[in-house]
């Protein structure tokens, strides 16, 4: 396994699934993040425009995504001069498992004169910070806990509560391709509520329905920092919610529905 999607050489819409892609839930279910990236890297091959970018993806998780072979196709639902929406589905041979929304707006050229003092700062301790790599506590022993890498600068999986945590792939997610900055970045957004878990994993399940992720600057470098915070509630719905960070400052920001229940 080189990658987290192999694609099939007779269909271009169509991809192999290994098993890198296996979430910390089910052993033959998925995480959530490669397959939001998968959406992400057809996204950005559907009709692409010179001087625009993806600002915003919503994806809804319509149940457990299979290892298996997954369709994945995309299309623009509302064309514009400034600003689009694209719209793409995931669907494994029982039908569509995610859909996702895109905004795609054209980039200022030139840049607009705007104050200095209204632009966002800050920046996080980089990876190189972190006092090494983390393990995710699966007990699969190859999945997406195994196909990135976690470094803690604040918080850990075993240590509730908000945390900093930068990711990195170290796998492409489709073989024979190099990760766009937004596929780097869905794939690491989708871990939000597990870096900044508040509940005992042996007693609870938090698992996201949705992911939201909207970038104000293109990331760039293979890492992709979240400051992330989970906030639950006895009625059964969460939120996570994470600042998203490069090297050189903030990216954006994302957020995960949570539904909450013991397990």
């Amino acid at each position: 396994m080189d990658a987290f999607y192999l694609p099939d050489p007779e269909n271009p819409d169509r991809f192999h699934s290994t098993d890198l892609t296996r979430g910390p839930w089910s052993p033959d279910a998925q995480h959530a993040g490669p397959p939001s990236a998968l959406l992400g890297h057809v996204i950005e091959r559907c009709a692409p425009r010179d001087g625009f970018r993806i600002g915003r993806v919503a994806v809804e998780i319509l149940g457990p995504i299979p290892i298996a072979p997954l369709t994945a196709e995309a299309r623009v639902v509302r064309p514009g001069r400034s600003v689009e929406l694209i719209e793409a589905t995931l669907s494994s041979d029982q039908g569509p498992v995610m859909k996702a929304n895109a905004w795609r707006l054209r980039s200022a050229d030139p840049e607009l004169d705007l104050p200095a003092e209204v632009l966002p700062t800050g920046t996080r301790p980089g990876p190189d910070h972190a006092s090494g790599s983390a393990r995710f506590p699966s007990m699969q022993p190859v999945g997406f806990h195994t196909a990135i890498e976690y470094r803690f600068i604040s918080g850990s999986f075993t240590d509730p509560g908000p945390a900093v945590c930068w990711i990195r792939l170290r796998y492409p997610i489709v073989a024979g391709t190099t990760p766009s900055p937004l596929e780097r970045t869905l794939a690491a957004a989708d871990s939000g509520n597990g870096v900044s878990a508040v509940l005992d994993w042996d007693r609870y399940v938090f698992i996201n329905t949705d992911l939201a992720v909207t970038l104000h600057r293109e990331p760039v470098g293979e890492w992709v920092c979240l400051d992330a915070a989970t906030y639950p509630e006895r009625t059964g719905v969460g939120l996570a919610e994470s600042r998203l960070f490069d090297e050189k400052g903030p990216i954006g920001r994302s957020t995960q529905t949570l539904f909450l229940s013991r397990r």
